[in-house]
């Protein structure tokens, strides 16, 4: 596939697009070809992470906001993004470039007196465990009676037993 120039700074540069190519799933559907190259809807999923726009705002040089956001959707709930990240994860370890420290900090954090629900101005309050009854169904469809709104209300008129 032809190169796209870069067109923005912030753009991959060809370099970058060679490693990150191989790595993106390739295309299994026949007929037209994609309106948007890969690499420009790609850049338009970096634009927009990069500037915190809406997606509505990514500019038209990387294809329609639309076909920008779907592509990324699609991407993220079928894995390909964890799949890419894996993939270039390991050529980075693999040139020794990534150094895998664990680093555990050992600091006691505290939490507010009113985060761990302790008493307040003397009086503690019960737990808010008490549940309010569970939603049932009405019963009028298995009695053969048509439901009503206000039934309180009609409970004399009703003919059907409560």
């Amino acid at each position: 596939m032809d190169t796209l120039a870069v067109t923005g700074r912030a753009d991959l540069a060809d370099e970058q697009w060679a490693v990150l190519e191989p790595l993106l799933p390739r295309g299994k559907r026949s007929g037209r070809p994609p309106k948007w190259t890969k690499r420009q809807l790609i850049d338009g999923i970096r634009w927009r992470t990069r500037a915190g726009a809406p997606w509505r705002d990514v500019p038209p040089a990387y294809g329609h906001w639309l076909t920008v956001y779907g592509l990324f959707r699609r991407w993220q709930r079928n894995g390909t993004w964890a799949a890419i990240l894996a993939g270039l994860q390991a050529r980075a370890d693999a040139a020794g470039l990534i150094t895998w420290d664990v680093s555990v900090d050992s600091t006691v954090t505290r939490a507010h007196q009113h985060a761990a629900g302790a008493c307040k101005r003397g009086i503690c309050r019960p737990s808010r465990l008490v549940m309010s009854p569970p939603i049932t169904r009405w019963a009028a469809p298995a009695a053969a009676c048509p439901p009503r709104s206000t039934w309180r209300l009609s409970r004399a008129r009703n003919p059907c037993p409560s």
